[in-house]
């Protein structure tokens, strides 16, 4: 069997289907041969800089990497593009969140040490905040219509591309690298170092195909389009994004310059007569709730909407499929540091509560020693075998911790606590970094929230933990919709929940704050429930 580098997969398809649309953005459509040649320019150009393997394999640690970094801090036009051609040309890029902070983007420069860094021209102003020394630094912008003052480093993307050869094709590996900075909702993001073989196998739907007719034969019978309508800095968004370009699909991408808006987001997929939408949990599912309660759309083209990087409210899910009945909800269980590993689909009438373990998807024990098997009572672990990640980014202790060796296999443990149920489906219960220990007991945030949720008064809520003289930890809400009393939700939780999980403490605020991929705010909910405990205090 063939392993492949992620760009020769782009160029076998683009040679089978040429014509084809390849992305969708605003006005910008770009087709497979146009976006070959534009990573190819870009790839050279990069070479040309001198960027590209710097360190052979055989002398680095699995932690380590021998391979000049890019910063992507970009919107979602032309991202793929860019992306691709970083690692045509043997670089590394990094997802860096475009709406993070001048302070949160100098960290994670700090930390990533980059090459390169490309951004779109509105982003500029908080770039050179965050990093007003870029000597050394190759600087390249995208014009994204921003009136925002140029830098004056900056070499325009366009001009780039003019300088890079369009023929000259840089021969990779498929043991170059990639690299995926986690969400960083309870820390700083880590990034995750991947082989591109591996990567393309475990979360963009590929395998170890034996010719590139394969390829051919594949794209050739493919052709849907499908709308990634959350952000590419984010590993669910590129993932679902690479997963169907790869293999041949035309992608939309939601044009993210502006905050997300279900009702453009809808005409979109309308126009586009796409056959899947994927999202991004409740941040996405509950205001395409909302518009398609408002207004009817023709979305009979859609068979699916996938969603995943953050729990979705079966309220949500359960409207989802009375509004839309012909659609199957998929929702997908995996991280930055496993890619995929499991599914649960549900139809109009028959929802799921589990997810589907895909290959290499499994659990083990608490005390990470043995794998777990079907209809185990213990919460364990979920893991991942086989084609798993390298390590974390120049951390020796996190990598080992993460990706550690049971039964002589390297398994990927990314620190969501599950249990594994008699059919061999994986029941989730939460990321371990979330779970409260109140008095003894142990809470699973999203259990709470879950129930919160349901609740027809609130709109969104988030449950964190709070220092206690009493429990050690408390459990605290942070709700926003219509006025309600406390009183009132006490009753409401003891009615699905153990005494102990009920919030000691409810915290109306006037929205709950999400991260720019949709995933919630954990470290903000923190501090405002903590800030609220002291102010109570005498």
């Amino acid at each position: 069997m063939t392993e492949w580098a992620i760009g020769q997969v782009l160029d076998a398809v683009a040679s089978a289907v040429p014509d084809r649309v390849m992305t969708v953005c605003g006005d910008r459509r770009s087709t497979f041969a146009e976006s070959a040649v534009r990573t190819r320019r870009w790839a050279n150009f990069l070479a040309d800089r001198g960027l590209g393997v710097n360190r052979d394999d055989a002398e680095r640690q699995r932690w380590e990497c021998g391979q000049d970094r890019v910063a992507l801090l970009l919107r979602n036009d032309l991202y793929l593009d860019v992306l691709l051609g970083c690692l045509k040309a043997r670089t590394v890029p990094v997802n860096v969140n475009p709406s993070y902070t001048a302070p949160e983007i100098a960290d994670l420069v700090g930390y990533l040490r980059p090459s390169a860094v490309v951004y779109h021209r509105g982003v500029g102003p908080v770039l050179n905040e965050a990093v007003p020394d870029r000597s050394g630094l190759l600087s390249v912008v995208l014009d994204d219509g921003s009136d925002a003052p140029e830098l004056p480093d900056a070499v325009p993307f366009a001009h780039a591309l003019e300088c890079g050869d369009p023929d000259r094709v840089i021969e990779t590996s498929p043991d170059d690298l990639a690299m995926l900075c986690t969400g960083g909702t309870t820390g700083r993001p880590k990034g995750v170092l991947w082989r591109q073989a591996d990567l393309y196998v475990s979360a963009m739907n590929g395998a170890d195909h034996e010719s590139m007719s394969v390829l051919h034969d594949f794209a050739q019978l493919t052709g849907q389009s499908w709308f990634a309508v959350s952000p590419l800095s984010h590993a669910a968004g590129v993932f679902t994004a690479c997963a169907g370009l790869l293999a041949g699909q035309t992608i939309v991408l939601y044009d993210d310059r502006e905050r997300f808006d279900a009702g453009r987001a809808l005409v979109v997929a309308e126009q586009e007569r796409v056959a899947l939408m994927t999202i991004v949990g409740d941040a996405y599912a509950g205001p395409l709730v909302a518009e398609l309660r408002r207004r009817h759309y023709d979305l009979s083209g859609l068979f699916g909407i996938g969603t995943g990087g953050a729990a979705t409210n079966p309220v949500y899910r359960r409207a989802l499929l009375e509004l839309l009945p012909h659609v199957t909800l998929i929702e997908g269980y995996g991280s930055s540091e496993t890619g995929g590993m499991g599914f649960g689909r549900s139809t109009r009438g028959a929802e799921v509560e589990t997810f589907a373990p895909m290959p290499g998807g499994a659990a083990i024990s608490a005390d990470r020693t043995r794998f777990l098997q079907p209809g185990d009572e213990e919460i364990g672990w979920a893991a991942r075998i086989g084609r798993v990640p390298m390590g974390y980014l120049d951390d020796r202790e996190a990598t080992l911790r993460t990706f550690p060796e049971i039964d002589g296999q390297r398994v990927a443990v990314p620190g969501d606590r599950v249990q594994l149920a008699a059919d061999g489906t994986i029941r989730l219960f939460g990321r371990d970094a979330l779970v409260i220990n109140t008095g003894g007991e142990k809470v699973f945030v999203e259990e709470v929230e879950e129930v919160l949720r349901a609740i027809p008064e609130i709109v969104d809520a988030l449950v964190v933990g709070r220092p206690s003289r009493r429990w050690g930890t408390e459990v605290v809400a942070l709700i926003c919709g219509a006025p309600i009393a406390a009183e009132l939700l006490r009753s409401r939780c003891r009615e699905r929940l153990a005494g102990y999980k009920v919030p000691k403490d409810f915290l109306a605020v006037p929205e709950i704050r999400r991260l720019g991929n949709g995933k919630p705010d954990y470290r903000w909910a923190r501090a405002r429930a903590a800030a609220a405990g002291t102010e109570s205090r005498p």
